[in-house]
């Protein structure tokens, strides 16, 4: 916690990444550590500390149907990684408007354009997803102040992500065919690179103390 809180400076907006593999609790922690941020800097003002996670830049399904992707929605080439990066740079200059991103509704499988405003005053952004940390995506990480890494025995998270599937749809046996098939190739790719975060997070949640270092 006062690790990320001394990334902000007098001016300008810092922005925090969460990494990590599919199921591994970057939400969680991302979340945890808006709602504190927002106490310390903003004295709870909801404007000083914004969220937006990386996956409001997946593709539509209508764009992976033509790519012939759908069956790897979630792999890295199924995110539009120039539109993310663009939405970062913005956020990181100086600026008197308030900056849109979108946002990926699960009960629609879907993003959904401008759901996330990011205002002038905005001191940081925290944003999460799986790929933060790949030598391919050296345009976004460039822009990250800090990349954190959530680590979590594999088979609790991957009981974490067919039990997600499950609430958003899927059959149990469909649900843990896509993990099998496509999530835990995902998660192998990921892996590779947490040598590379600037923070290991056990677990991808707060410690016993409530705190993260």
């Amino acid at each position: 916690m006062d690790r990320a809180a001394r990334l902000v400076g007098d001016a300008g907006t810092a922005v925090l990444g969460i990494a990590g593999a599919p199921g591994s609790g970057k939400s969680t922690l991302a979340e945890w550590l808006v709602a504190r941020l927002r106490e310390r800097l903003g004295d709870g003002d909801v404007q000083a500390v914004a969220h937006a996670p990386m996956d409001g830049f997946h593709l539509a399904d209508i764009e992976l149907r033509r790519l012939h992707r759908l069956d790897r929605k979630g792999a890295p080439d199924t995110f539009d990684l120039a539109g993310f990066a663009a939405l970062l740079r913005r956020v990181r200059e100086a600026r008197t408007e308030t900056v849109y991103a979108p946002m990926f509704e699960r009960g629609l499988e879907q993003p959904i354009a401008g759901a996330i405003p990011i205002g002038p005053a905005t001191r940081m952004l925290v944003t999460e997803g799986n790929y933060l940390l790949l030598p391919g995506w050296s345009q976004v990480r460039d822009l990250l102040d800090e990349v954190w890494f959530c680590t979590l025995d594999d088979d609790v998270r991957r009981e974490r992500l067919v039990g997600r599937h499950v609430r958003f749809g899927k059959r149990r046996e469909q649900a843990a065919r896509w993990v099998d098939e496509v999530d835990e190739s995902n998660a192998r790719l990921v892996a590779q690179y947490a040598h590379t975060a600037d923070l290991l997070v056990p677990g991808g949640l707060p410690g016993p103390s409530g705190a993260v270092p």
